[in-house]
């Protein structure tokens, strides 16, 4: 295989909360020359400027575009400029380049960039989320139609994207660094109070409500709330004296943060943005030692119920924070480390390494003359 370029169009930004794309694009940009290209990024700018950063192993792109204040996507008209900046940038490619997307409304940017291959991986009903583009739908279905490869994050995605295109789709749940958060080292609980905590994403995911109703619940303990809030108001938060908010933390520091958790919380809602979430936070968690307690978020159900507690509301989730304040069961340690195992970030990069090289061989392979 000659060498190669990954072009990676993301509506996550790469120096954001460190997740599934940066997983697996760090690994994947070990071998070839990657840029990992960004939503456009509202400025005060008087006309569209493109910006680009190397960050470890990627080249960040991003577009800085007028209208600052409000979300523009990659199909919006004021990012019209991004194709032409991006492929002057890039330039004609002259080895197979891979187009990978992260978000159906840049497949038009990647279609411009001459791809010998288009991957897709799915990891997140991105339509059902809160003030999502009304073209996703539509959008989702042509790059499930072009995509070569398809790549979906969990069990209850794969379900729904087969259902619109039965061959080529390949299920990989996202994994855990296991040996970044066995590096958790756990505060002991003598003399302190016992501390619940949800590491991520503070947005219409977590059921804020069942947060209040825990804190209150649980009077002798903390409960702890550590990420970024996203397209809430951070006014809305609900408060109490044991219920605190931490904000972000690097992913470096995410280890010591859940050494000082006694019980990880994945209070999840339900509506349609979680119907098919298969939450990272659940293996990493498991990692660092903790015993987990979630709502019946599907895949949780399905792919964790054995080593995870389920429960439906604040009662349920304060009795499980109880019983479960002086550690996971050691029963469930064997099932837990063959989790772990199984789901490894190096793993799964590098089996979707493979699928992506056979891609490119075939795309590459030269056409049977016919007669």
């Amino acid at each position: 295989m000659p060498p190669n370029e990954l072009v990676v169009l993301s509506h996550l930004r790469w120096t954001w909360v460190w997740q599934r794309p940066q997983h697996l694009i760090s690994r994947l940009a070990a071998t070839r020359r990657t840029w990992f290209v960004e939503e456009p990024l509202p400025a005060d700018v008087t006309a569209p400027r493109l910006c680009s950063q190397d960050d470890g192993p990627v080249t960040r792109v991003w577009l800085e575009v007028p209208h600052p204040g409000r979300h523009v996507y990659f199909d919006d008209p004021v990012a019209a400029a991004y194709a032409d900046a991006l492929t002057s940038l890039l330039g004609a490619p002259d080895a197979p380049r891979t187009v990978w997307l992260y978000t159906p409304l840049a497949l038009r940017l990647g279609e411009a960039l001459e791809p010998t291959v288009v991957i897709y991986d799915v990891m997140d009903d991105l339509a059902s989320f809160k003030s999502a583009s009304p073209a996703l739908r539509e959008s989702q279905r042509a790059t499930l139609d072009r995509a070569d490869v398809v790549f979906t994050g969990g069990r209850s995605l794969h379900r729904g994207v087969t259902a619109l295109r039965p061959s080529g789709v390949h299920l990989f749940p996202s994994g855990v660094e296991a040996g970044h958060f066995a590096a958790a080292q756990r505060v002991p609980a003598a003399g302190r109070r016992p501390v619940a905590g949800y590491v991520g994403v503070i947005d219409e995911r977590v059921d804020l409500d069942l947060i209040a109703q825990l804190a209150a619940a649980l009077p002798d303990w903390d409960v702890v709330v550590v990420g970024p809030v996203a397209k809430i108001d951070p006014a809305a938060l609900p408060q109490a004296p044991n219920l605190h908010y931490s904000g972000p933390r690097p992913y470096g520091e995410l280890p010591a943060v859940l050494g000082g958790f006694d019980v990880a919380l994945m209070p999840l809602a339900f509506h349609e943005a979680t119907r098919s979430i298969s939450p990272t936070k659940t293996l990493e968690y498991l990692a660092a030692g903790l015993p987990v307690v979630s709502t019946a978020v599907p895949d949780v159900v399905t792919d964790y119920g054995s080593v995870v507690t389920i429960a439906a509301d604040a009662r349920g989730f304060a009795a499980a924070c109880e019983a479960l304040r002086t550690g996971r069961p050691p029963e469930q340690e064997p099932a837990v480390a063959a989790l772990l195992r199984r789901h490894s970030w190096d793993g799964i990069a590098a089996r979707m390494d493979t699928l992506l090289d056979r891609a490119l061989d075939a795309a590459s392979a030269p056409e049977e003359e016919t007669a």
